[in-house]
């Protein structure tokens, strides 16, 4: 297919301000998905005086967090950052579910890249690995998936 245009975002982060929106419940956690991000864009080009990170109660808080950053139109984008693990309780599936469409209408609604970096996971055990041993570190993929919406929005 080498006739056809392809548009594809460049992993530059060089001149964009980025929140970076992380909860402080399961903190052990958010904060290498935090360490993440933040070593991602830096390494792609983002000054730290461009990263603002804003920290908040819980995953519940997100949306409306978010939704005031997109208002203010200071950022090129948003990661947010966050760990629900299951319980014994149906709790976890409300604030899950309820922080994912609150996101995914903010990022719809402004127009503005959203990393969905909101881990929801069975046990500790697997939020672990997802925040930098065998699953990597899902605040990396926030980042870098922001990073390239971004860019790729910018091209269209």
């Amino acid at each position: 297919m080498p006739n056809m245009k392809t548009i594809e975002g460049q992993m530059d982060a060089k001149g964009l301000k980025i929140a970076i929106l992380a909860t402080r419940f399961n903190d052990l956690i958010v904060d290498r998905l935090v360490g993440g991000a933040v070593d991602y864009l830096t390494r792609h080009g983002a000054s730290e005086n461009d990263i603002t990170i804003i920290r908040i109660p819980g995953a519940f808080e997100m949306p409306i967090v978010c939704k005031k950053l997109a208002q203010s139109k200071k950022f090129n984008g948003i990661v947010a950052l966050g760990a629900v693990i299951r319980g014994a309780t149906p709790h976890f599936d409300f604030v899950a579910n309820e922080a994912t469409k609150g996101l995914a209408q903010v990022s719809l609604e402004f127009g503005i890249p959203l990393g969905f970096g909101l881990l929801t996971t069975d046990n500790i055990e697997q939020a672990i690995e997802r925040a930098g041993t065998k699953a990597g570190n899902k605040g990396v993929d926030a980042a870098a998936a922001m990073l390239e919406t971004i860019r790729v929005l910018e091209k269209i």
